[in-house]
């Protein structure tokens, strides 16, 4: 589509938000900054011992503001383009214009560029300076920082963090050259039009920030930095894009959501480059006091992972690795709790160890470690990439979950059921989650041909999941009344993602239960899952009243998320945003991720006529799918041959199959059904 004014994935303005927090961030999947801010952040850069772990201020040379020297109050805007990945500040004087455009760099991730351009408007010949304002130190009270020798123009400068997050354990290097910065910029008289650009390179060694560095000198000299950026940028926003017809400001906190989460993801062309997690904040947040400090949350896995999955699995896989990684810490965990198998941390950085700071929440808030396994089930029943799981550690990371939730578990003689033991803060969903993930690490024995311990399966047949025969619903807890407030989405979760068997009566009632008694100033993902379930059950005002509350936790200009709608919690809360795509990959399409088929079922409200989603994944196939009211169209637009896709069909509910071919679109009257391998056919 053209992009221009009234362009949903464009977000103008003349002023800037005065909370700085609610600037907008330019992110990749290795650094990260808010715009106008003297720190940046490296992935995996951790300073802190435990609780004190947050992520290390970068100092960065990117955070300065241009002006123009003597000019009353000039015209300006500022503008974050979506498409481009781009964040820009124009200012207009009398005769001339100049615009600062950042960005970090998508597929060159150890580098952060910024541009100054400045061009004139009428013949005038006199010159023109533009003043750079930076707080710019190359110190920080995280890093032991050295200057080195410079390199090809580049400051350079060097250093460790000041304290591991494990004692004894590694603490993280960092190697940063920038290009020097003048305090003024001048457009000589016979020039119509110049820009300067700007590198900063961050990397954990001194090689690949010269290397990184070095390309992007290259490209500067054949005039293509940016360019190669927005190439880079505009393959991933192609392959994930979702559009829909509907209200602008639907529009754009679609395309606003998008933009921040998948500048969090790695790029397609950087296997090697290992991935550290999402945080709730993102990457350019998380600095010591703020945003959890960095920390990655259950966040992760429940509320951002599937729409990552479901649009690009193997950034998908990345985020798994992140818990592969810190498997062996999520062990050490449990073992110091005194139970077996794995526990991941309620709040995990560079280790795998618990980083809470307050140890209370680290020993009791256990359901992060289901939230992991799900996550592995969703990837598994997308993909079946058995290689992740034969030989890259996910079995012994699902084994060793299961068996954690085995060793806490209690069993009572009285209700001939099994509790989970230790912790009062297991809520409702996460014990049906249990039931879940062991039901799922017992099907994976089977498929890679492993004994399945007796226990798992017994276990789940016999875990307490609490219901109220008379009243058919579930209570949050054993003793909980009717009315009593809860802070946010916990029972409604069983329908989805959980997907706990139930009728839809049940179902009703426990979105007729929760709705009232939520806390109305509870976490933005809330009122996503309500959404979810009113659209399950078709009752889709009551789906897009639930939606429409979303919209107290989205800033403007630049549609920043707060995690509670008074502006406290974390800001660019991925969290919230992950749970509102939820609203729309898996709401409105009807997406339900199971080990048989893709399942759908389409509704959306009255004030939305279309959606296209250009780019859904399911096993080694990329689907184009569009949803009307009327008509569904679905088309396979790419196949992947090693290892070879499976064949598709679509089969609708009424028995109705449609082969699914590559380059060849099908269409059937809009209805529930699924998408399977197509039995007895290569694609």
């Amino acid at each position: 589509m053209a992009h221009g004014e009234g362009d949903p994935g464009v977000f103008t303005a003349t002023a800037l938000p005065g909370d700085p927090r609610l600037l907008p961030t330019v992110t990749n999947a290795f650094l990260g900054t808010r715009v106008f801010r003297d720190i940046l952040h490296a992935a995996g850069v951790y300073s802190g011992a435990a609780g004190d772990t947050h992520r290390a201020d970068v100092p960065s040379p990117l955070g300065l503001r241009m002006a123009a020297p003597g000019a009353h109050c000039p015209a300006q805007s500022f503008t974050l383009d979506t498409w481009t990945g781009t964040f820009s500040h124009t200012i207009q004087c009398p005769g001339y214009t100049a615009t600062h455009q950042l960005y970090a760099h998508h597929s060159l991730v150890h580098l952060m560029a910024f541009s100054i351009t400045v061009r004139r408007l009428d013949s005038s010949t006199h010159p023109v300076t533009v003043q750079l304002q930076s707080l710019f130190v190359p110190q920080s009270q995280d890093l032991d920082l050295t200057p080195g020798p410079g390199f090809q123009g580049a400051h350079y400068i060097y250093g460790q963090t000041l304290v591991p997050e494990v004692e004894g354990g590694p603490r993280p290097t960092v190697h940063m050259l920038w290009t020097p910065i003048p305090q003024s910029l001048t457009l000589g008289g016979e020039e119509r039009e110049r820009c300067w650009e700007f590198l900063a390179a961050v990397a954990g060694s001194e090689e690949e920030a010269k290397r990184s560095y070095s390309a992007g000198l290259a490209l500067v000299a054949a005039g293509s930095l940016h360019r190669s950026h927005i190439r880079a940028w505009a393959a991933l926003r192609r392959g994930c894009s979702v559009e829909l017809d509907g209200p602008p400001a639907l529009r754009q906190a679609l395309h606003g959501c998008l933009y921040y989460l998948l500048s969090a993801v790695p790029p397609q062309d950087s296997p090697g480059v290992p991935f550290h997690g999402i945080s709730p904040g993102g990457l350019s947040n998380g600095t010591r006091g703020e945003d959890y400090w960095g920390h990655v949350f259950w966040d992760q896995d429940t509320w951002v992972f599937p729409n990552i999955l479901l649009l690009y699995p193997a950034a998908a896989r990345a985020v798994l690795q992140y818990r592969l990684r810190t498997l062996e810490g999520a062990r050490r965990n449990a073992q110091e709790q005194g139970y077996e198998g794995a526990k991941f941390p309620w709040e995990s950085a560079a280790t795998g160890r618990e980083v809470c700071p307050e140890e209370i929440y680290g020993a009791q808030e256990i359901h992060v470690s289901g939230d992991v396994l799900m996550a592995f089930e969703q990837y598994y029943c997308t993909t079946q990439d058995q290689q992740l799981f034969r030989e890259d550690g996910g079995w012994e990371l699902v084994e060793a979950v299961a068996q954690y939730w085995c060793s806490r578990m209690e069993w009572s003689e009285e209700e001939q059921l099994y509790h989970i033991r230790g912790t009062s803060a297991v809520g409702m969903g996460w014990k049906a989650e249990v039931w879940r993930v062991l039901n799922f690490a017992a099907a994976l024995a089977r498929d890679l041909l492993l004994p399945v311990p007796e226990e798992w399966e017994d276990r789940a047949r016999k875990i307490k999941v609490p219901f109220d025969e008379e009243r058919k619903y579930h209570p949050e807890y054993d003793g909980y009344s009717p009315g009593e407030p809860v802070k946010q989405a916990d029972v409604v979760l069983l329908g989805f993602p959980l997907m706990h068997p139930m009728s839809a009566e049940v179902r009703r009632n426990d979105l007729e239960m929760y709705e009232p008694v939520t806390d109305p100033a509870g976490p933005a993902m809330t009122w996503s899952m309500f959404a979810v379930g009113w659209l399950e059950l078709k009752e889709l005002q009551r789906a897009r009243s639930q939606l429409q509350k979303c919209f107290s936790n989205i800033t403007e200009p630049f549609k920043v998320w707060v995690e509670n709608s008074d502006g406290s919690g974390a800001v660019n809360f991925l969290t919230g945003m992950g749970g509102f795509l939820q609203v729309i990959l898996f709401g409105f399409t009807g997406f339900r991720i199971t080990r048989s088929g893709l399942l759908f079922d389409p509704a959306f409200p009255d004030d939305i006529t279309k959606l296209n989603i250009s780019g859904v994944s399911y096993l080694g196939n990329k689907l184009g799918v569009t949803i009307t009211r009327e008509e569904t169209r679905m088309e396979v637009t790419e196949t992947c041959w090693d290892p070879p896709a499976s064949a598709l069909e679509a089969v609708l509910e009424s028995g109705q199959r449609f082969p699914l071919r590559e380059g060849q679109s099908i269409s059937f009257p809009t209805a529930p059904g699924w998408i399977q391998r197509s039995p007895g056919r290569t694609p």
